[in-house]
């Protein structure tokens, strides 16, 4: 734990107290007396009343559609599984100022669902919501369906021959030991969607905002950084307690399951139910999934002869100080560092929490890994800046600083991956192996990793997928000369002018091909002759 612990010390904790103090702390002087006065403020209440119903819907929502695209990918196979299954990364990996002008392209006015039916959905929570479930859907998909295809199917099998309907043994047999990876994805979607900014901006309007979007008003358009303090700290408290709950209650359920090869529970539909079950659940991915990403790809193309894409070679000189094709490079070498920090971070911490015998301080680190999602990345981007100014860590001038921010975002996903599955492990197949005379080394290498594999890819592929698209902190610490891709989105949409517009369409499809690329192949490697990937 001792890396781990440091590196969240260093680079989450410190950054973070820095902004907050400077806040509470304004022009020399103490106002903890306003704490009381911010939270007294009705407009305040509402912001944190909306923040947290719009978060629960969009978690339970995101779930409901969610779970049987898991059971799909866990246990049916069926041709194009591996393209359908990096395509429904893609939407978790676009920025977010993307996502909300897609959606805003297909329910606002002059829409897609405007021209077809008259219908608008702009400014209403309903927009929200299906772009949460956007983003959110592989969350689910790839967090339950990657321990569910591991799970053996005769357990469930048994208690159908014992005279339990299908239903009963899901429930009772299946059910319990997917809970700690439903209560890891429910999680890791509430804590997106409460700290949600961009898609609740751009298609919330003045009507609704979130703690994240007060922040930010507060931060950089009202300059009251005394307001800004108090909601993060509202938002870091909050969010503690989710954590410390949800920590409490995957403790409760733990146990040791019958994890088996991937490849042997998946088989073809047989029955109308699941060929109808197949059916929907592509019909939801065309919909919901697709057809966004096919309005961002027909508007880089709406100028002839891919003009938005000649122009991104070109660099004005204005806003970047580069071609904004070359923020394609940038993002990739960021993302690939970011990733290797997040899979050594998050492996060493997932390896010291599954010990039976850790003790009660490691246990409850836990929760603590899953701050930084649940913190606003705006205070994480400025304390950034503030915090690692000075020596011994002035890396304000180091390319470094960057993968440092993404791995943050990307360790409490390699965590939340790799922990169900080292929790199942069962622990006497390692003692067995020690009492062979294997060295600890030995046991990890020929026990712990052919069965945790699997999640590790998965894992690497969340934190580069996360790394790739993370946006809210990389806006305010990326150089001019080396912007990410979603920065560079983010400036051409700020820009007034339909070559601007386009050229950041343009980007966006670029970074969704890149992304579907990288995830194929991460789908399609094979570690072993069983197939499991």
């Amino acid at each position: 734990m001792a890396v781990p612990v440091a590196f969240f010390a260093v680079f989450f904790a410190w950054p973070v107290a820095a902004i907050v103090l400077r806040g509470l702390k304004a022009d020399g002087t103490w106002h903890l007396g306003r704490v009381t006065d911010v939270l007294a403020r009705p407009d305040i209440r509402h912001v944190l009343w909306f923040t947290t119903w719009q978060a629960l819907a969009s978690t339970a929502l995101t779930l409901l559609i969610a779970l049987p695209a898991a059971y799909v990918f866990a246990r049916l196979d069926f041709p194009g599984k591996q393209v359908l299954r990096a395509v429904i990364t893609v939407p978790f990996v676009l920025p977010t100022v993307v996502v909300g002008t897609a959606f805003l392209a297909l329910v606002g006015h002059g829409g897609l669902l405007d021209e077809l039916w008259g219908v608008r959905l702009d400014t209403t929570v309903w927009a929200i919501l299906l772009a949460h479930v956007f983003f959110n859907y592989a969350v689910v998909v790839r967090t339950v369906g990657g321990l569910w295809a591991q799970l053996d199917p005769r357990q469930e099998e048994a208690a159908r021959m014992l005279g339990a309907s299908p239903l009963r043994a899901w429930r009772q047999v299946t059910l319990p030991a997917l809970a700690p990876a439903v209560a890891a994805a429910a999680l890791m979607v509430f804590l997106f969607t409460f700290t949600s900014f961009g898609v609740v901006q751009i298609l919330g309007g003045p009507t609704f905002s979130t703690l994240e979007v007060e922040i930010y008003r507060q931060t950089s358009e009202v300059f009251d950084l005394t307001t800004a303090a108090v909601l993060t700290l509202l938002q870091f408290a909050a969010v503690g307690a989710i954590l410390a709950v949800h920590a409490w209650t995957v403790r409760r359920r733990e146990s040791t399951l019958r994890l088996v090869d991937a490849s042997v529970t998946a088989r073809r539909p047989r029955g109308a139910g699941q060929r109808a079950l197949l059916a929907g659940v592509l019909a939801t991915v065309a919909l919901l999934l697709v057809l966004p990403l096919g309005v961002l790809v027909r508007r880089s193309l709406d100028a002839p002869g891919f003009a938005y894409y000649r122009a991104l070679t070109d660099a004005d000189g204005g806003t970047f100080l580069t071609a904004p094709l070359n923020a394609v490079w940038t993002s990739l070498e960021y993302a690939v560092a970011a990733t290797a920090i997040a899979v050594a971070i998050g492996g060493l911490a997932a390896a010291a929490l599954a010990r039976r015998d850790a003790g009660r301080l490691v246990r409850g680190f836990d929760a603590l890994l899953m701050l930084p999602l649940g913190v606003s990345a705006v205070t994480v981007g400025f304390g950034f800046l503030i915090a690692l100014d000075r020596p011994p860590l002035d890396l304000r001038e180091s390319w470094i600083l960057v993968p440092l921010a993404q791995a943050l975002v990307g360790a409490p996903f390699v965590v939340r991956t790799m922990l169900p599955v080292l929790r199942a492990v069962d622990g006497r197949l390692r003692e067995a192996a020690a009492v062979l005379g294997a060295s600890p080394w030995r046991v990890w290498r020929e026990v712990d990793l052919p069965l945790v594999r699997r999640a590790l890819l998965v894992a690497a592929g969340f934190a580069f997928a996360v790394s790739l698209g993370e946006f809210g902190a990389t806006v305010f610490i990326a150089r001019p000369d080396n912007p990410t891709l979603p920065v560079a989105v983010a400036r051409l949409l700020s820009r007034p002018g339909e070559l601007n517009y386009g050229q950041a369409m343009a980007l966006s499809t670029i970074l969704m091909v890149v992304c579907a690329a990288a995830l194929l192949l991460l789908e399609r490697a094979r570690v072993d002759r069983t197939g499991e990937f």
